[in-house]
């Protein structure tokens, strides 16, 4: 059973950083393109950053130079490096992985940006 599970949200002042961490059980991690998606109240879940397995990234125009994704294939691992946070970026953010014609998803970690 594939597990994606996500870590390192919480509340920020505008401005700060926060760095999300996804730890993935259960898949062929070195080979999968890894996703985080972000979710705001009332609103559809849009992606933000897609890394493929050599490392090649992509980002939504939004966050396009605040954030960074990256990945430690030893541990498993997607990282989420958030920066020059705004409060138009509070939203739960959630790591997912597509294998065959199964999205999974994490269970999402919450980030507020707020004074």
């Amino acid at each position: 059973q594939v597990q994606l599970v996500e870590s390192g949200g919480g509340m920020v002042q505008p401005g700060g950083s926060l760095r999300l961490s996804c730890t993935a059980s259960n898949i062929a991690f070195h080979s999968s393109a890894m996703d985080w998606y972000r979710q705001a109240p009332g609103q559809q879940r849009t992606l933000v950053a897609r890394i493929f397995s050599d490392g090649e990234t992509v980002y939504a125009g939004a966050t396009k130079g605040r954030f960074s994704i990256s990945r430690d294939n030893a541990l498993n691992t997607v990282f989420l490096q958030m920066n020059d946070l705004r409060p138009e970026d509070t939203a739960v953010y959630y790591c997912s992985t597509t294998i065959g014609p199964q999205i999974h998803w994490g269970q999402g970690t919450q980030v507020t940006v707020s004074s």
